[in-house]
């Protein structure tokens, strides 16, 4: 296969709210703006943003559990934004979901066996004994003991129903796997756990995940590329290591700033931002992140900044710390130094 596993192009979700006169919608909740990206075979794509900035919005689109208002979704070249229901069949078994809270998205009537094998059930005709052995075989990849492919759900603990969870995702084989918040309801000693158990995964299999967090130290460890959201749209996408130590944008500066750093003689970055994030009913003008940047100027009121290409792979959306490059910010700059950065302010 050549090109990416998964690009999504130009993503976008729009929720209309109630109607009126002609069945026009009173207003509508921008959930999700114009996101794109790639994600290749083998590769781990991190989302990270406050509560509210459409990552959970994008994992159940790129399931296709939601229908997009507009975009593609292109899962080894075909778009599956615009199958049909019985289309949509036959790659079902390229992808998989883990889900957030591991109880809740467990059917509480089967044994662990019995949720294991059922999506294989929709596929292909499997006998008892098959069943049994693909069952075992799966938990003994996720680190459980064949002999609780007979327990229910609520005989588990947490993280065993989330190796449940994530030994279902494998049954079918799938070689994309959305990761939702996958450790977010565990324990932090049951959460590195997990996230080895996926890391060697991903070596023994090769399957490309999308994990969706808002807990840095998560994808820290985790990921291969970062995409930073913010208010529905991506703000910076860069490779891992590269994020972490030396932010771009001012909203990426300012989640790292206030991530707890368990290492007390690492310098924390500085980067105070104020207010609370505005209503994706009603969302500012220009740069969505303007009303509470440090850095913004007069251009961020009023134009959408595009994501920009920079020398170290990584792109960001942002008309100071990035800005086109045939286009000044303003004919009259100076320099200011915030974090690890000296920025371009404009008057």
């Amino acid at each position: 296969m050549s090109g990416p596993l998964l690009k999504v192009e130009n993503l976008t979700k729009h929720y209309p709210l109630g109607a009126g006169f002609l069945k026009k919608p009173f207003s509508v909740v921008r959930a999700v703006e114009d996101v794109s990206f790639s994600v290749d075979a083998g590769e781990t794509l991190c989302v990270v943003g406050e509560s509210g900035c459409g990552k959970s919005t994008v994992a159940r689109l790129l399931m296709r559990l939601t229908d997009p208002t507009g975009g593609r979704v292109l899962l080894e070249g075909t778009d599956i934004a615009g199958l049909g229901k019985h289309e949509l069949r036959a790659w079902r078994r390229r992808m998989q979901m883990v889900f957030q809270d591991p109880y809740s998205s467990l059917n509480p009537r089967l044994t662990a066996g019995q949720i294991i094998t059922e999506p294989v059930q929709n596929f292909e005709h499997l006998s008892r004994k098959q069943r049994n052995a693909l069952a075992a075989d799966l938990l003994q990849k996720v680190g459980m003991a064949p002999e609780m492919m007979h327990r229910l759900p609520s005989e588990l603990s947490g993280g065993q129903r989330q190796r449940l969870g994530i030994a279902r995702a494998l049954s079918l084989k799938p070689s994309l796997i959305i990761a939702d918040e996958a450790v977010s309801a565990l324990d932090v000693s049951v959460q590195a756990q997990i996230l080895n158990l996926l890391l060697d995964l991903q070596q023994q299999m090769g399957i490309a995940f999308v994990f969706i967090s808002h807990d840095l130290g998560v994808v820290e460890h985790i990921a291969h590329r970062v995409a930073v959201m913010y208010l529905g749209r991506i703000v910076e996408l860069s490779p891992c290591e590269a994020l972490f130590a030396r932010p771009v944008h001012p909203y990426t500066e300012a989640l790292i700033a206030a991530a707890p750093v368990p290492d007390p003689t690492r310098v924390r970055l500085e980067a105070p931002v104020e207010g609370e994030v505005p209503s994706p009913i009603n969302p500012p003008s220009g740069c969505t992140f303007h009303p509470r940047c440090p850095l913004a100027v007069d251009r961020c009121s009023i134009e959408v900044p595009r994501l920009v290409p920079m020398a170290d792979g990584r792109v960001v959306a942002c008309h100071v710390r990035a800005p086109v490059p045939d286009s000044p910010v303003s004919p009259a700059c100076h320099g200011k130094t915030m974090g690890t950065l000296v920025v371009p302010l404009c008057r």
